[in-house]
């Protein structure tokens, strides 16, 4: 995907310090195939929405292939 968005469900949110640099990993499943393969994105803090819990239907935004955002998307 060069840009464009897929929904997810948050399994889990861990931050990672890599030579003093603070970024996230995401990890999550396609809303589609909730107990399926564990996906894993890295991210800077400022690309991740704080409100985030496992369980929490999000939404990432890609840009060439990479995710750039991480968002709730709020229950219906």
């Amino acid at each position: 995907m060069l840009k464009g968005t897929r929904d997810g469900i948050l399994k889990k949110v861990q931050p990672i310090s890599i030579h003093g640099q603070v970024s996230w990993d995401v990890y999550f499943t396609d809303v589609e195939d909730s107990d399926g393969q564990i996906h894993v994105a890295r991210v800077g803090p400022e690309a991740v929405s704080h409100n985030l819990e496992a369980g929490d239907r999000i939404q990432l935004e890609y840009l060439v292939g990479v995710v750039v955002k991480v968002t709730r998307v709020p229950p219906s």
